[in-house]
């Protein structure tokens, strides 16, 4: 039992990283890691949603009809984004300035959605929010990866804290979108390039074996045959 709560929150972390494996999240991933501290606090934000709304999602799991999940997601997690933004705005007002926009795009995002759709909605409680605090984990470290290159290479400081040696090594790009976009890139090589050292990415193949469509989409290829040699 415990092997199999560990195997769940380990992977989000690592196998299944929502930023640097699954590529989730991208906008508030480039947006809010210009700096240390809005990148952590963009990343706890996220995560106390993400557990919060898979625990709520996995207990209404069975009651929630089918046809307005969606809906009904995006309605239990904007509740608790709703919450969020009251706490922060009343104690924490300069964090809530800080992330801005991208505190309520919470709400839509692919991550928390993703989550909700995939796992929460399939598997126990427990299980649920061992999920949320691993993705949440795994999604507040990539953002804080990227917000150390950008922000200490970048205008040679740490958290707002500034680095004097650095300050002749600076790189200003890397505090735009293009520097955004190129620290994204080689933190993605180098966690896939980990994962293959220890086992944990196959190389993918491109062949319809193994793909959950594969019987349909046969399916429809032999319909369409069949209508084109009638049609003849």
């Amino acid at each position: 039992m415990k092997n199999n709560k560990l195997a769940i929150l380990l992977k989000g972390i690592i196998e299944e990283n929502p930023v640097l494996i699954l590529v989730l999240g991208t906008c508030p991933t480039l947006a809010t890691t210009g700096n240390v501290i809005s990148a952590f606090s963009m990343g706890i934000a996220a995560t106390l949603v993400l557990i919060c709304s898979n625990a709520v999602i996995s207990l209404l799991r069975k009651v929630i009809p089918d046809t307005v999940r969606i809906p009904c997601y995006i309605v239990i997690i904007a509740g608790f984004v709703t919450a969020l933004q009251m706490l922060l705005q009343a104690y924490l007002p300069s964090i809530y300035d800080m992330l801005g926009v991208y505190l309520a795009l919470i709400v839509v995002n692919c991550i928390i959605l993703g989550r909700a759709e995939m796992f929460a909605r399939k598997n126990p409680v427990l299980d649920s929010v061992m999920d949320g605090v691993g993705m949440g984990i795994g999604f507040l470290v990539a953002l804080l990866l990227m917000a150390t290159v950008r922000e200490v290479f970048g205008t040679a400081s740490f958290a707002g804290n500034s680095i004097p040696f650095m300050e002749y090594f600076k790189i200003p790009i890397l505090t735009q979108a293009p520097g955004g976009y190129l620290v994204f890139g080689f933190l993605i090589a180098l966690m896939n390039k980990l994962n293959q050292k220890r086992g944990g990415v196959k190389k993918k193949s491109f062949s319809c074996e193994g793909c959950p469509s594969a019987s349909a989409c046969h399916g429809s290829c032999e319909k369409g045959v069949k209508e084109g040699e009638a049609n003849v």
